[in-house]
């Protein structure tokens, strides 16, 4: 990689103003992987002023050009997604199977999504006398996060390029590397100069520079609740839009008639998949109170059974977790599992056997915890899974419903009549009855505290859209 170094902006890699830096680590070993620049206000207004300046000729691309854009890119995306995986596993420590099958897949799809939209979108429509149009909102701030990181960057950058926006990427400073690559395929593809700009930084400085910009319209977030309302106080006084995806804790109501060892175990799988730095993770199970003893050894054995550790290895099912400063986080929060109560059943603190050094993390399985504990209401965002009792089906949501999150739910059942009655109640943006996967092809966004907006698919897409109507048009 010849580009750490350096800022892409307006079509060029530049030597960054700032003279600050910070160290990218792999988690796994903790080793040095690559040290970056953290750009500065001036950074930002450079990057800001050359999509400022492309807006006005992107924006007024015909649907074809933007068209033939996007499968340039899926083109070049495809062909570089082995390095993509690579650089990944050793940034933020995803196994490498993991890292292709789903990471840079992910990223893809979003991509492909994107394309299908645009081919499809009706740009203008008539009512009566008048028209209705829709147009690019204009410069859009795009800060995407470390856990899924071409997952966000896709989710992002595709629509707002198939909707002739400009943009300013800045993905996170702690797993930073995939998006450098990402630039570089923009820049193959030949996205014209200006359009697409990445500045690597910090929130503190490029994220809030960003977000309080005058010139730019929209702001659209990934990352931590806490974040995500500095990133709209920060945008208030120029009322400029924010969409945001935050944090989640997901409950997954395992009803009576279900087959409890296979979506209990399939359950624990979701949940601790990528280390469990995942925001819509299924991290509260809900079973009834009675059959807890059945439910917490079918979950202590499915958590026994994932084998953790070198993420180069092809038999390692989760890796470390991104950072010491996220370690200590976990560490803390099942100490105070364990200290309020709530039973272990398997896990807990320190490394696991046999590692010495990394961000490793115990899978970890807590027990008859109520959902006034903490494990239950803070979002842990690592492989640790707490088990709730409930009575009937009206506790089961009044629990999963209790929450300052809304981002997704999970409902199992033998019976889909039951399982849609209840994922109707549950309120999130997604709800996954019986085990069905997301798609890049539905809405994604939370309620509550989990944000506002939605991404994917048309609905992301019309994020980055505004709308005029046209009165007397057609008269």
């Amino acid at each position: 990689m010849q580009n750490e170094h350096k800022f892409y902006i307006d079509g060029q890699w530049i030597i960054p103003h700032s003279q600050q830096t910070a160290d990218v680590v792999n988690p796994a070993d903790e080793s040095l992987v690559a040290t970056i620049p953290l750009g500065d206000q001036e950074d930002v207004d450079t990057a800001v002023a050359a999509a400022q300046k492309a807006f006005s000729q992107f924006s007024q691309t015909s649907v074809a050009e933007r068209v033939a854009l996007l499968e340039r890119i899926i083109a070049i995306y495809q062909r570089r997604s082995a390095e993509l995986g690579a650089v990944l596993s050793q940034e933020m420590g995803a196994p490498v199977s993991l890292a292709n099958r789903s990471q840079v897949a992910a990223g893809l799809s979003h991509l492909q999504a994107a394309l299908k939209v645009l081919k499809s979108f009706e740009w203008e429509k008539d009512l009566g006398r008048n028209r209705i149009v829709y147009e690019p909102i204009g410069v859009c701030a795009l800060i995407t996060p470390w856990n899924w990181p071409l997952n966000q960057i896709g989710a992002k950058v595709a629509p707002a390029l198939a909707a002739g926006c400009t943009m300013v990427l800045k993905p996170s400073e702690i797993a930073p590397l995939n998006a450098i690559i990402f630039a570089e395929i923009i820049h193959e593809a030949g996205v014209p100069a200006g359009v697409f700009n990445l500045v690597n930084g910090d929130g503190a400085g490029v994220g809030t520079a960003l977000s309080r910009h005058p010139d730019v319209d929209l702001v659209s977030f990934t990352g931590s609740t806490r974040a995500g309302v500095l990133v709209a106080q920060n945008a208030a006084p120029t009322v400029k839009r924010v969409a945001q995806e935050l944090g989640g804790k997901s409950a997954n109501i395992i009803l009576d008639d279900a087959d409890f060892e296979a979506v209990i175990t399939a359950g624990v799988k979701v949940c601790f998949n990528n280390s469990g730095q995942s925001c819509n993770a299924p991290t509260r199970l809900l079973v009834p109170r009675q059959r807890m003893d059945q439910a917490a050894a079918i979950a202590k054995a499915a958590a026994l059974s994932i084998k953790v550790g070198n993420p180069a290895d092809p038999d390692t099912n989760i890796g470390p977790v991104v950072s010491r400063v996220q370690w200590d986080k976990i560490q803390r929060l099942i100490r105070q599992g364990i200290e309020e109560g709530a039973r272990l059943e398997c896990g807990g603190e320190g490394l696991p056997e046999g590692l010495d050094r990394g961000y490793f993390v115990k899978p970890t399985v807590f027990s008859y915890v109520s959902n006034n504990m903490t494990v239950a209401r803070e979002e842990i965002f690592g492989p640790v899974l707490v088990i709730i009792g409930y009575e009937d089906e009206a506790e089961a949501i009044q629990i999963a419903n209790d929450t300052l999150y809304g981002l997704s739910g999970y409902v199992q059942s033998g019976s889909l009549e039951r399982a849609r009655n209840l994922a109707r109640q549950i309120r999130a943006g997604n709800v996954h009855i019986n085990g069905t996967p997301g798609s890049s092809y539905v809405p994604f966004g939370g309620y509550k505290q989990s944000g506002n907006g939605r991404e994917q698919s048309v609905w992301g897409f019309e994020e980055f859209l505004e709308i005029k109507a046209l009165l007397g048009y057609n008269d």
